[in-house]
């Protein structure tokens, strides 16, 4: 365990570096990129994508993948939309259907990966795709508005200089990073992670624990549909398209092990400062959306593939140490 905290750490180090790095980078783009209210107002585009990266984070520490977030997330927004507007649906009641769907939504991946005995890989890749699905059935190609006064505009509450969003996300991290490290529930996501069966035949009630995550996990993509909904003023069956792939990069850059057993929040919300450096920055540069996921989607590659490398250099150099020793 103490190896795998110091590999931890020492990857939180990096993504300091890689951050005052962007940090300088995107100051050499535009002379207010380093202007504090300029990059705490862009923080609010971010926290959806936080909050879902905080879940995940315990998802894939207990060795499974949720790609369905995002779909969660509009379908949420759309359903919450359409109750109001099309039913008259008091608007709080209808908050409070869409949050029953999202948690609705998660349990069902949960029974499909637990009670069937199915990879979460293939189940969250069809549900993907059935819930964003079944929002652009509820929709269609238009938007849905007319939200209360009170409702929109969530990303321009301030508390200081500071987005309220910002400090949900940042107070999440916090409960989330005491749940995962200081509670038997959080120390039995890292046991099944590292080990199932041997968690099993150890009594933990593994099915239970998996079932709760993707449960948390689509209510947190729900609570995020409604802040997005909020920040728009509308919603669409397309929101937050493609932002799985966000969250699942800044979780797995942030340090946590995509096979399950290692990692942590600290890890996970640095990395998702990274990436929002990067993209504030490439979107001062012009550079179009579709090259900025080509950048995303290296690093979250690179993010894989060069932990798995230096293993396989560390062992072959120790390989070469052990004769050198012998003679």
């Amino acid at each position: 365990m103490k190896s795998s905290h110091s590999i931890f750490w020492r990857n939180e180090y990096t993504l300091a570096a890689l951050t005052v790095l962007a940090l300088l980078a995107g100051s050499r783009l535009s002379s207010h990129f380093l202007d504090a209210g300029y990059l705490l107002g862009t923080t609010t585009l971010y926290v959806e994508t936080g909050i879902m990266a905080l879940l995940m984070t315990a998802i894939i520490i207990c060795g499974h993948i949720d790609l369905s977030v995002a779909s969660t997330l509009a379908l949420t927004a759309a359903a919450t939309g359409v109750l109001h507007a099309q039913y008259a649906v008091p608007f709080w009641l209808a908050c409070c259907l869409g949050m029953l769907l999202a948690g609705m939504l998660g349990a069902l991946n949960g029974v499909l990966i637990v009670g069937m005995n199915l990879p979460s890989l293939t189940v969250t890749l069809g549900t993907m795709a059935l819930y964003r699905g079944a929002a652009q059935i509820l929709i269609g190609d238009h938007s849905v508005g007319g939200f209360p006064a009170w409702f929109c505009g969530v990303d321009q509450v301030y508390a200081g200089p500071f987005p309220v969003t910002l400090l949900l996300l940042l107070a999440g991290g916090c409960a989330m990073a005491l749940f995962l490290q200081r509670t038997t529930l959080g120390r039995c996501i890292y046991a099944i992670g590292n080990n199932k069966t041997a968690s099993r035949l150890s009594g933990l009630r593994v099915g239970a624990v998996e079932a709760l995550l993707f449960t948390l996990s689509g209510l947190a993509a729900g609570m995020c549909g409604l802040l997005m909904a909020s920040r728009l003023s509308v919603a669409r069956f397309d929101m937050a398209s493609g932002k799985e792939l966000d969250v699942i990069t800044a979780v797995v850059l942030g340090g946590t092990d995509i096979f399950g057993g290692k990692g942590g929040v600290a890890g996970t919300l640095l990395a998702l400062c990274l990436l929002a450096l990067l993209r504030t920055g490439m979107g001062l540069a012009d550079i179009p959306s579709e090259k900025q996921q080509i950048v995303v989607g290296a690093l979250l590659i690179g993010a894989i593939a060069l932990p798995r490398l230096a293993e396989l250099a560390r062992k072959q150099y120790m390989k070469r140490q052990k004769p050198a020793a012998a003679g």
